[in-house]
């Protein structure tokens, strides 16, 4: 049993590598792991903030920032810019999430000084010129109203802005026509100006160049930005409106569901024994109990998860599925049986069993390409778990007792109550355990 353990937590370990921990003269931290395997680099980096410090009037101003960061830097116009990625064939993009500003770069490492370059021209230099603006507004604009009849889209954005009114969170990431509308050029060297600061960076990067290399680099792209980020404080929010039920008609055959409540911060000490928990309800594709009642027993559904969702200031259980609208009541109706069957009963020792083995074996697929490898690291240092997480975290899985999970489904899911979204023309609800 010992040597089995010990395997399970190595074998990543082994995968990925010595994970070297670099002190720039500028004095930034990156997470580097040198990789020779193939003559490419991987870089993942991401700005503590994100959407969350959009302006409440403006939501998707970091998202549009982010789309324009490759529209043009120092001399480069737009045009000019993406030839020059092309010519290189350098993949560089940005985006924002709730909590995140992140970008990411992939090169060919006898390209990476020229990735580099554009790199750090995109993030000091950026022109946001008003024919991009303009253009990259109406695409937004028009991604959006596209979205209105994306079933998962719209009860995303209703779970979000329902669970959190009046907090950032419960705004679009991607904000609507007016937030995006009102958006203008000097709200966009601002946002950057704030939020693009060496104090809130990470950085990981992985592939063929040596540490010395690295730190020259990196430093080439961010020591010339502001020292400190000008954050807004973001309050601690716990989902609002459990126990209730939306419904938002649209003309489709089918009927999107989307539920959620209270989860776990990922630092909660009793977060791995919900994640392994969460496995065994809804987080496995084809074993999970959702799927087996849902989908096996009674056809209802193609597809049924649940996760644990871990923002910064909020730990949330959430899942769905799409069924009929005649049977949009049975299937919600059999999944909250589920959530308060596991709640009380917790898993058998064979799930519990299966749930550690499956989560430990594939924990390698992380690991299988240095873009992998970067994106890894990356989230490991955005959520704070140590260098040596890699090593540590398939022990962690294995060390998950049935008694850890059913004290860990008392905080989360003893009260079972959801907010639960419908989309579509649901035949009309009965009232069960969470409406």
């Amino acid at each position: 049993m010992a040597l089995a353990l010990f395997t399970a937590s190595s074998a990543a370990d082994a995968q990925v590598g010595k994970i070297e921990r670099i002190k720039t003269p500028a004095g930034i931290e990156v997470w580097f792991v040198r990789d020779d395997t193939l003559p490419i680099l991987s870089v993942n980096f991401a700005f503590n903030g994100g959407a969350s410090q959009d302006p409440a009037d403006r939501a998707g101003l970091a998202y549009m920032t982010a789309a324009l960061l490759d529209e043009g830097a120092g001399d480069l116009d737009a045009k000019a810019f993406q030839e020059r990625l092309e010519g290189r064939a350098i993949t560089l993009s940005f985006k924002a999430d709730r909590d995140a500003f992140r970008g990411s770069v992939r090169v060919l490492s006898e390209h990476r000084e020229e990735a580099f370059e554009l790199l750090r021209l995109a993030l000091t230099a950026p022109r946001f010129d008003q024919e991009a603006i303009d253009r990259i507004r109406a695409s937004i604009i028009a991604a959006n109203k596209r979205s209105l009849n994306n079933p998962d889209e719209v009860a995303g954005l209703r779970w979000f802005a329902s669970a959190f009114p009046g907090h950032p969170y419960g705004r679009p990431v991607k904000g609507d026509e007016n937030s995006i509308g009102g958006i203008e050029r000097s709200m966009l060297f601002a946002y950057a100006k704030k939020n693009l600061a060496r104090s809130n960076l990470k950085i990981a990067v992985v592939g063929s160049a040596d540490s010395a290399e690295i730190s020259r680099l990196v430093d080439h792209v961010f020591a010339k930005l502001p020292a400190k980020a000008e954050l807004a404080a973001i309050p601690e929010a716990a989902p609002q409106a459990l126990g209730t039920r939306e419904v938002i008609d649209l003309n489709i055959p089918q009927t999107t569901i989307a539920f959620g409540g209270v989860g776990l911060k990922r630092r909660d000490p009793d977060f791995m024994s919900a994640f392994v928990l969460n496995h065994i309800l809804g987080g496995s594709s084809f074993s999970s109990r959702l799927y087996r009642e849902v989908r096996e027993k009674r056809g209802l559904a193609y597809s049924v998860y649940s996760y644990l969702a871990t923002l910064d200031r909020s730990g949330l259980f959430m899942g769905g599925t799409s069924t009929r609208n005649d049977r949009a009541g049975e299937a919600l109706q059999i999944i909250e049986q589920e959530i308060v069957r596991i709640a009380k009963d917790g898993p058998t020792p064979e799930e519990l069993t299966q749930a550690k083995s499956y989560l430990t074996g594939s924990y390698l697929l992380h690991f299988d390409t240095s873009a992998k490898v970067a994106a890894q690291l990356l989230e490991i240092q955005l959520e704070d778990l140590g260098i040596d997480y890699i090593s540590r975290r398939n022990n962690m899985v294995n060390a998950v007792t049935a008694n850890d999970v059913r004290r860990a489904a008392k905080k989360f899911l003893a009260d079972s109550k959801l907010l639960v979204i419908l989309v579509g023309r649901p035949a009309p609800l009965s009232k069960s355990n969470g409406g």
